[in-house]
């Protein structure tokens, strides 16, 4: 998932014809739109010195932005930054010529020489494409949320949640992002170490010049929900003004203090790790903090069971 934080919960209107009509438009006013055969797309807006380059899908875009219009185009038009976007009609993981002959060109062309900051960005099969693809662009600086490293088998045959993809060539041209990013000035992995499959492909990822960002407790859908605490715009900016680092990155993601679903599943794990001293504390914090009915009940049910076996919880800090 991606997005700007905005659900819609489905496309508002339209076919994909008329949407990739509006796209087109979109493209031809200051830059350009490419159709890449039948699954892929291309949408240039030339804008400025700083470049962003994402990958998103037909769907996400659709399902997550009132407009309609990648997340990657908000956060770059409103900070008068240069944008390109790789559109994916459906789950390809981009591996498809005519999207390696675009990179060709681009790279054929110089074209990422042009700029003074550029940046790739994408999550899950996207962010497969935006580390694959930066080798076009030495220097540049990547951000990718839970990415697969590669999904042949012979080297992921552990990861049986794309299998129906193991017919497509990962052993081609662009094809073992670990390897593209050899000349990337900086790249971050965003993932949760709790989620076992998407950390073995981050581990595939580590390089010197890496950094693996731990989002514990987010769960399978980490761009979306940086996307819901509204941070990732944010990251993407930092990114492109060259301030993002793994100190920043804490200090957005301090949000998830205030983050429901977060909280939720923080909780879940730790009365199902045995553990309800710490439940209660983070349960009367919650209540507290956001004055949560279902946060204060549990922590007095809490209380109550701590209590029976000759445990008490300290004062609470006074507000």
């Amino acid at each position: 998932m991606q997005g700007d934080g905005t659900h819609t919960g489905g496309p508002r209107s339209g076919s994909h014809t008329e949407w990739f009509d509006r796209i087109r438009q979109v493209g031809e006013t200051a830059g350009f739109f490419k159709r890449l055969g039948a699954a892929h797309a291309a949408l240039f807006h030339d804008a400025g010195p700083t470049l962003l380059v994402t990958f998103e899908t037909v769907s996400d875009i659709r399902n997550t932005q009132s407009d309609e219009l990648p997340l990657g185009y908000h956060v770059a038009r409103d900070r008068g930054w240069s944008y390109l976007c790789i559109i994916a009609a459906y789950d390809t993981w981009y591996r498809d010529p005519t999207v390696y002959q675009l990179f060709d060109r681009l790279d054929d062309g110089d074209f990422f020489g042009q700029f003074d900051q550029v940046v790739f960005y994408g999550a899950g099969m996207a962010g497969y494409a935006a580390a694959a693809f930066s080798v076009t662009a030495p220097g540049a600086t990547v951000v990718v949320a839970q990415p697969q490293a590669t999904l042949d088998p012979r080297v992921a045959g552990w990861d049986p949640r794309f299998s129906h993809m193991r017919r497509i060539s990962f052993t081609d041209r662009y094809g073992f992002a670990p390897d593209m990013i050899e000349g990337a000035k900086a790249v971050y992995i965003l993932f949760d170490p709790e989620q076992n499959l998407d950390s073995m492909h981050a581990a595939l990822f580590v390089r010197p010049h890496v950094k693996l960002l731990h989002c514990r407790n987010l769960g399978r859908d980490i761009a979306g929900t940086l996307l819901d605490m509204r941070i990732l715009p944010s990251v993407l900016s930092a990114a492109c003004t060259n301030t993002f680092d793994e100190r920043l990155f804490r200090i957005f993601y301090r949000a998830r203090r205030n983050y429901r679903p977060y909280l939720e599943n923080l909780l879940a794990r730790l009365i199902s790790d045995g553990r309800p001293y710490l439940a209660a504390l983070l349960s009367r914090n919650v209540a507290g903090r956001l004055g949560a009915a279902d946060f204060r009940k549990r922590a007095s049910q809490l209380e109550q069971d701590l209590a029976v076996i000759g445990i008490r919880l300290p004062p609470a800090s006074p507000k």
